[in-house]
């Protein structure tokens, strides 16, 4: 689909002409140093320099104004004072240049006067040309050998992609990679980004052949849900490796809540990253690494690592590190301690790390690796090698290499020491084995791998089903927070927030509020009075058992009076207890928490930048003092739900410990999925607490809530979106087939991957040949994955939803895929055989369109088959172009919406 994958960013990173504007010959100024690079390093095209105060730069006729070269000018790099920028931009968009880059500084860093400036430059651009910067290096793009920067080096070919927010690091990497002979697909210092951003270029670098990895270095992000959306698509394909700067911020915002204290600035940026499928480390050696090692090693199953050393030192040192942040040693099976024992001496020390002693031959490390490897348990080896006057560090490597292509297990190594060991390092290196110079680093870059493998199965992992019974009462919602908005307040009492929560399904204590003694005594009469009996006599010892039931008491009189009177009729009340004689404005009486019992959080804050954050993890008074918690971003499904809770230490009690049941993982997976469709569905929410959270093995129940609004007069463009777009739920809709069926057309979820595995089962091979053009025997996962789990921002997938006695059935599904960039979508559309012919394909096509229109998509375009007549009828009836193609048998049906 050529007419959908074309970028505008081509002229920027292969251009046949290059402008520049503000060209120089004096020696050092940026005008000279870019003629100097483009002109030492010939990327097939032509320069124009243009400088009103010169006859030629380096030799080469100068030009006074873009306007007086005559030729087509693919891009213009500007390097003019501030000021005279947006009146550049304004004259390449005159004269048809395709692309800018502005090296130029003096703008948003500058202050106000210099972020009115670079708004100019975004109005005068916008919609009309595509513009790197301002305030940046340049680029630089090897495979073209354009070198369009004021870098002092040119990049060396490569196949990685680095993009930069900053000049400096930028010239810093250049410097260190030529010394390291890392090459580039090509190299991007983004700056300001008051247009191209690292979602554009994350998209551009995605569809590239030449690239196999993107670096970022980032000091903040832009546009979060056009990242995001960019990052999961590309990193399905490929690694995308993140250094994001800034990690600590300066001081502690202010928080109404223990969500909005515990959910940091940095953990979000974790938790967004994650989600996204990208790895983030912390170093810009670790960036380096990680691009090479994802790409010479497969990835771990799991985070349980095998040691082979030897000294204990080094190897002890290594598990100390793995421990500590997070991975495990693997346990050896009993075959292989047997197997360990044949070949390796008696003194070798029988656990892991596995210590093959300071004697050890470079045969004795190759035997006990051989071992290691068939081992279920280990999921990754590390060898450490340690010079000592019996150790051959060459002969070690050249054994050791062998393994440097170990199926389903990554292989490490470090070689301590200096000189001695430098020949066996190159040696591993070059075969591909990943190798450090500390155990420390590659017990990290270890760790690493595990953490892109999890997210990586985040991106691919089909979430269990939700009951399909949920509905939530959403006009409740709206009258408890249109209540306490007439009562101008924005933090609801705890009875208006449980009742928001129970609104949506969420189990709450029930919770009664008296006023009068007439309301306490109605209320006893309502719980029973040997329940409110015990409620109130344990509440003077403080004990608490009230079978889920909460009562408020609110006026020290009625409390009174209702006591006596309650005493007075009660089954019990030989063993009532007096009230309290000090002053008190309510009675709160709590479930008891028992031993068995787990006080969790659950809670919701606004991030500035990715706007609602959802927070899980241990509960209580003490929650921030532990801060055993994880973060995650809405809208949540089970697989997210129950990854969210593996990430905190509580999990792990949770699944039952010392003899205690479980509680129902189940069960805290459809809370939390509930909750954070709560979170999704209201922006008018800031903040919300769940603390505690009871967690039993046979219930989960709110103790309490907070409920935060935000002001009642912050209009909606200023409520923070969410940074995934959420589940919409406003385009589902029921209609009737001809025969008066009822179904409903709704948005494909993740969890419909077997609902689409049996459509597809349902089809003829005629159905999938028009379909797919070609015989597919089956849908593999990763095809279910690119089908099921979409980005709303992105995709559209409407599935006829038929329920029958064994469960919903997919009748048929149309869908398209949106090039962001250009604002054209590919659609395509299939229906199972038995229900073609009645209408269904021409409902599901008549919806798309209209959630297309409604989305802001330009054009419907769609590949068919000539032979498919009757999906060719339908596309005249509905308006779209028929069009010939390259190819005979495929016509492309075109259907323009901007119009309408």
């Amino acid at each position: 689909m050529p007419s959908i994958t074309v970028s505008s960013l081509g002229p920027i990173f292969q251009p046949q002409s290059v402008a520049v504007i503000g060209a120089s010959a004096t020696p050092g100024s940026v005008g000279s140093i870019l003629m100097r690079n483009l002109m030492e390093n010939p990327f097939g095209g032509v320069v124009y320099p243009v400088n009103p105060n010169r006859k030629a730069v380096h030799g080469v006729r100068c030009y006074p104004a873009l306007r007086d070269v005559r030729e087509a000018v693919d891009l213009a790099v500007i390097a003019t004072p501030a000021a005279t920028v947006p009146g550049m931009v304004r004259e390449c968009v005159e004269t048809g240049v395709k692309g800018v880059i502005i090296i130029s500084a003096g703008f948003s860093e500058l202050g106000p006067e210099g972020r009115a400036l670079q708004q100019q430059v975004r109005d005068n651009a916008r919609g009309k040309i595509r513009l790197i910067g301002p305030n940046c290096l340049g680029i630089i793009h090897p495979p073209s050998r354009l070198n369009a920067s004021f870098a002092a080096t040119m990049a060396r070919p490569g196949h990685v992609a680095l993009l930069s927010q900053s000049g400096a690091i930028c010239t810093s990497i250049l410097d260190w990679a030529k010394d390291k002979h890392i090459g580039f697909s090509s190299f991007v210092s983004v700056g300001a980004m008051v247009d191209v951003d690292f979602a554009d270029l994350i998209d551009y670098f995605g569809d590239d052949p030449g690239t196999q990895s993107i670096l970022i270095y980032m000091e903040s992000i832009g546009d979060m849900r056009k990242f995001l959306s960019a990052a999961r698509n590309v990193a399905r394909a490929k690694p995308v490796i993140v250094i994001k700067a800034g990690r600590h911020e300066a001081g502690a915002k202010a928080a109404a809540s223990h969500t909005g204290a515990l959910a940091g600035a940095d953990a979000v940026f974790d938790a967004a990253f994650r989600r996204a499928g990208l790895l983030r480390v912390i170093t810009i050696r670790e960036l380096f690494n990680m691009a090479e090692i994802l790409s010479m090693q497969p990835q771990p199953a799991g985070p349980n690592l095998a040691i082979v050393t030897n000294a204990g030192g080094p190897g002890v040192m290594a598990a100390d590190d793995l421990m500590t942040l997070g991975g495990q040693l693997s346990p050896l099976s009993a075959e292989t301690k047997a197997a360990l024992d044949k070949v390796l001496p008696p003194y070798w020390s029988h656990a892991n790390p596995i210590d093959v002693l300071g004697d050890a031959t470079p045969e004795r490390y190759r035997q006990a690796i051989e071992v290691l490897i068939p081992d279920p348990y280990i999921q990754g080896i590390l060898i450490l090698l340690s010079p000592q006057a019996m150790t051959d560090p060459t002969e070690t490597a050249k054994q050791v290499a062998g393994f440097s292509r170990t199926p389903g297990k990554p292989v490490l190594a470090a070689w301590l020491g200096g000189p001695s060991v430098r020949h066996g390092r190159e040696l591993l290196q070059q075969a591909g084995l990943p190798t450090f110079d500390t155990p420390e680093a590659a017990v990290r870059a270890f760790l690493h791998m595990v953490q892109y493998r999890q997210s990586q199965e985040l991106l691919y992992e089909t979430p269990a089903a939700l009951p399909e019974d949920w509905n939530p009462n959403v006009p409740r919602v709206e009258q408890i927070i249109a209540s306490v908005r007439a009562k101008n307040r924005v933090l609801m009492n705890e009875h208006e927030a449980k009742d928001l929560l129970a609104a949506y399904g969420l189990p709450v204590v029930p919770a009664i509020v008296a006023h009068t003694e007439e309301e306490a005594v109605g209320a006893a009469t309502q719980i029973g009075y040997p329940v409110v009996l015990k409620l109130l006599s344990e509440f003077i010892t403080h004990k608490s058992d009230a079978d889920g039931v909460k009562l408020h008491l609110v006026d020290e009189s009625a409390v009174r009076q209702a006591w006596r009177t309650i005493k007075q009729n009660a089954e019990y009340y030989a063993h009532a207890q007096r009230l309290p004689e000090t002053s008190f404005g309510g009675v709160t009486v709590q479930p008891m928490i028992k031993d068995r019992d787990y006080e969790l959080i659950v809670g919701s804050s606004i991030d500035r930048q990715f706007g609602p954050v959802i927070l899980f993890g241990a509960g209580g008074v003490l929650v921030e003092v532990f801060q055993d918690r994880a973060l995650g971003l809405p809208p949540l499904n089970r697989t997210l739900a129950r990854r969210l809770m593996e990430r905190t230490k509580i999990y792990k009690a949770l699944q039952g410990v010392r003899g205690r049941k479980p509680v129902n993982l189940e069960a805290l997976e459809t809370f939390l999925v509930h909750f954070s469709q709560l979170v999704a569905d209201r922006p008018d929410i800031r903040e919300i607490d769940i603390n505690p959270l009871l967690a039993t093995p046979e219930r989960l129940i709110a103790l309490d809530a907070r409920v935060l609004l935000a002001p009642a007069n912050q209009p909606d463009a200023e409520r923070p979106r969410l940074a995934i777009h959420p589940y919409p739920n406003q385009l589902n809709t029921d209609w009737k087939l001809s025969d008066g069926t009822p179904i409903t057309i709704r948005v494909i979820r993740p969890e419909d991957e077997p609902l689409l595995v049996l459509l597809f089962d349902s089809f003829s091979e005629r159905t999938i040949r028009l379909r797919f053009f070609s015989m597919l025997k089956r849908l593999t996962h990763d095809n279910l994955v690119r089908l099921c789990h979409l980005d709303y921002d992105r995709e559209m997938a409407l599935a006829a939803v038929r329920q029958f006695d064994q469960g919903p059935r997919f009748l048929g599904v149309s869908r398209y895929y949106l090039n962001p960039e250009t604002g054209t979508a590919e659609y395509a559309i299939a229906v199972g055989d038995i229900y073609q012919g009645v209408g269904l394909g021409r409902h599901l096509m008549q919806r798309l369109i209209a959630v297309a229109k409604q989305r802001g998509v330009r054009r419907l375009v769609g590949p068919v088959l000539r032979e498919n007549t009757g999906m060719l009828t339908l596309a005249k009836d509905l308006g779209f172009r028929i069009n010939d193609t390259a190819t005979p048998e495929v016509v492309e049906t075109v259907l323009d919406l901007s119009a309408g």
